[in-house]
């Protein structure tokens, strides 16, 4: 991919002039939406210009954004997906209609904040201006409305000065734990922060732990909330001759969307699908006008219309290559729970993870019968792959260190056979090195 001087300098820019979470963890997380409120005002309440959706959740948030922007699309709105992190170019956060943000409009946005920021001092987070830029490039492109991803917790995040048509909070699960909280209801108290009067709000799974804490938050801000898994559900699910999966969707225990094809491969999926109905319902209540046909043809082609990646994503075939971004407890198990119905002969499995959190809830739930590739993925919060591998090993993990996971996906597809596997996860950033 060929990149501007011009660009090259400004991501030089934003990843190491502004602090970045990806890249140095939590200290980049900022307490209060002070900068957020002040960038917001400087360029004029932007966000304020077109219609929302607000997606928060532990898992799945990402899935569920890019099946909402792809229906959007099918039912004919210009539609703007912010989403975070980014896999192999930073412009993937911005899109307009599955489009990236062009880089020569990434350039100038920079330049002009810069030549702003003389007068206004303030001294934004990597996250902060991403959040402006994006909101302030929906704007001037005259977007209908857009899909934002909450990037972490809910209430002190940066998106969350919007006013959105429907909220959205996924699941919970225990994740980013020294920030947001050591329990499920911890967790759960900081992404109730994007419920608002008003703005009904969708809850992906009903969990004995956290459901309560929502409905407070509801009932304190006077919003309607519904429980998305109470009202529809996948009672099973084929693969189709073209590779998609075919879904038999009920609701309330009758049969509404048989044979629906989505195109995203994991079978986590399941717990998606309803959050994604739920809110088409909610949208349609509110003025919205997407049929079932612009439903279905969303659906069917997330992939393609948005350019999502890593989940689930068929990289390689004879062996069969699969690479997942999921990385936390509640992420990995639902892939364990996907590895174990796929046939093959041998797993070889590419693991890497980030060094400030305890990876022993993940290590727990692996396959035992695996090759490991322990890896470090090219940023300064991944584990050093040997401390990784001696964790691994008090759960009978066993397998080789690598230099890099070039070196690591290089040698797997040097010893597996046509009939293995080959899984790349553990962190997102050990599956962007290999796409």
């Amino acid at each position: 991919m060929f990149v501007s001087l011009d660009y090259k300098a400004t991501l030089d820019y934003l990843f190491s002039q502004l602090p970045m979470f990806q890249r140095t963890g939590p200290a980049a997380y900022k307490n209060t939406l002070e900068n957020t409120l002040k960038l917001d005002e400087n360029y004029g309440h932007p966000h304020r210009k077109y219609r929302t959706i607000h997606v928060a959740g532990t898992n799945g948030k990402g899935s569920v954004s890019h099946m909402l922007a792809s229906v959007l699309q099918a039912a004919g709105y210009k539609t703007g997906l912010y989403t975070s992190p980014h896999l192999k170019d930073f412009r993937e956060r911005i899109k307009i209609n599955g489009q990236m943000m062009p880089e020569s409009d990434v350039v100038d946005w920079v330049s002009n904040f810069k030549a702003n920021n003389e007068l206004w001092k303030i001294q934004p987070s990597f996250f902060e201006l991403t959040v402006a830029m994006a909101f302030d490039y929906f704007a001037d492109q005259e977007i209908d409305v857009a899909v934002m991803e909450v990037g972490l917790g809910g209430r002190l995040d940066s998106t969350n000065i919007i006013s959105p048509d429907v909220s959205i909070i996924t699941n919970i699960g225990l994740d980013h734990t020294n920030l947001l909280g050591d329990t499920l209801q911890k967790i759960a108290g900081e992404k109730a922060g994007i419920i608002k009067t008003d703005v009904p709000v969708v809850i992906g799974t009903t969990q004995n732990e956290t459901a309560s804490v929502f409905n407070r938050k509801a009932q304190e801000v006077d919003t309607s909330i519904y429980f998305a898994d109470q009202e529809y559900n996948v009672a099973y699910s084929m693969l189709s001759m073209d590779g998609k999966q075919q879904l038999n969707v009920q609701k309330q225990g009758k049969d509404v969307y048989p044979q629906l094809a989505l195109d995203l491969l994991g079978q986590y999926q399941h717990k998606n699908i309803p959050v994604v109905l739920k809110t088409v319902d909610l949208l349609n209540e509110k003025g919205y006008k997407i049929t079932e046909d612009n439903l279905r043809e969303g659906l069917e082609k997330v992939v393609a219309t948005t350019g999502l990646l890593g989940r689930w994503q068929v990289i390689g075939t004879n062996p069969l290559t699969v690479c997942d971004t999921g990385h936390n407890e509640d992420g990995m198990k639902s892939l364990v729970q996907q590895l174990e119905n796929t046939a093959y002969k041998q797993l070889h499995f590419i693991f890497g993870t980030v060094g400030d959190k305890d990876p022993a809830k993940v290590l727990a739930l692996l396959p035992k019968q695996a090759n490991y590739y322990f890896v470090k993925a090219d940023i300064a919060r991944a584990m050093d792959a040997e401390e990784l591998a001696a964790r691994a090993k008090e759960f009978g993990l066993s397998g080789q260190v690598y230099p890099s996971v070039s070196e690591a996906y290089k040698n797997a597809q040097l010893v597996a056979d046509d009939t293995d596997m080959i899984f790349v996860g553990g962190s997102t950033f050990v599956v962007a090195e290999v796409l």
